[in-house]
């Protein structure tokens, strides 16, 4: 952000980095509409918010005593990404004083207060009140929804009680999972999968699917994501090409046999794929894949 005062830079790391707070979907999320950086403390607390007196600090004043004129490219506290009236979208300021017309409308924008349904950011780590000393759970409850073995999971990006299982084999299926204390047991076809990838998958004791990741726009462009191990003797899309060993001058014919696999016989994989759908038709999907190869490293 090209950001020279090293006290507004202080100032914006912690800001910026506050999406590591465990109360991150509280401070960056208010009336359900996601923002761009906290909600900034304006040293008002209501009489029923559980957040800390720290919270009673206006550090929506401090942001803007101390970079109000220093220049920052990518600003965080343009008027556009807040849906506030300001300077152009198009504008070339860098500076809150040329994008903002003072520090009363920037913290209308940025600033807030901690309340008993949010909480805000004021330069620390969020910290509630604490009304007692905790008690040490008494155990943990697991509630068994179903059979299977199944490698990896991934919780769909809708939002949804949906959620995508692979196992080591190259198999990856869309599941139902039922609510908390229904009794009710996890829906997924084991006849039906998603995808299979079994074709392009070496499937052995340490070898196998590895893991899957869905886009968190998965629904509207369909691109997923699958790491898996292949093997270059039976799979034609499996080639990677070797890793340079100096001890035989980069030659891999020189080098000899591993457990009888050929050097650079086994490649990992990380694929993306795309679907022309929401995957609702997992019937279908299969027939729509396009395989495109990110990354090979080889093992051997």
């Amino acid at each position: 952000m090209n950001i020279s005062d090293p006290s507004c830079a202080s100032v914006l790391q912690s800001v910026l980095c506050a999406r590591c707070d465990p109360f991150s979907a509280q401070l960056f999320t208010i009336d359900t509409e996601p923002r761009t950086v906290p909600l900034l403390c304006n040293s008002t607390v209501s009489t029923n918010s559980s957040q800390s007196n720290q919270a009673t600090n206006d550090f929506c004043s401090n942001v803007w005593d101390t970079c109000q004129n220093v220049s920052m490219l990518n600003s965080p506290f343009a008027p556009s990404l807040q849906g506030q009236a300001g300077a152009p979208a198009n504008s070339n300021f860098t500076k809150l004083i040329d994008l903002w017309q003072s520090k009363t409308d920037f913290c209308n924008a940025f600033g807030g207060a901690s309340t008993d349904e949010s909480v805000c950011y004021d330069g620390e780590p969020v910290t509630l009140n604490e009304t007692g000393t905790p008690s040490a759970p008494n155990g943990l409850c697991l509630e068994k929804i179903g059979n299977g073995s199944y490698l990896d999971m991934a919780a769909h990006p809708d939002g949804s009680n949906r959620a995508f299982f692979s196992n080591q084999q190259g198999k990856i299926w869309l599941a139902t999972i039922p609510k908390v204390g229904s009794g009710g047991t996890l829906e997924l076809d084991e006849s039906n999968p998603f995808i299979d990838l079994t074709d392009e998958v070496h499937f052995d004791t340490a070898f196998g699917m590895m893991g899957i990741a869905f886009h968190p726009n998965f629904t509207q462009n369909g691109r997923f994501f699958a790491s898996f191990n292949c093997n270059k003797g039976k799979s034609p899309g499996c080639t990677g090409r070797c890793s340079c060993n100096s001890d035989v001058n980069c030659d891999p014919s020189k080098l000899g046999t591993d457990n009888g696999a050929q050097p650079c016989q086994y490649q990992s994989v990380v694929a993306e794929y795309t679907t022309n759908g929401s995957a609702t038709q997992p019937s279908s999907v299969h027939i729509l894949m396009h395989l495109k190869l990110l990354f090979l490293d080889p093992i051997f």
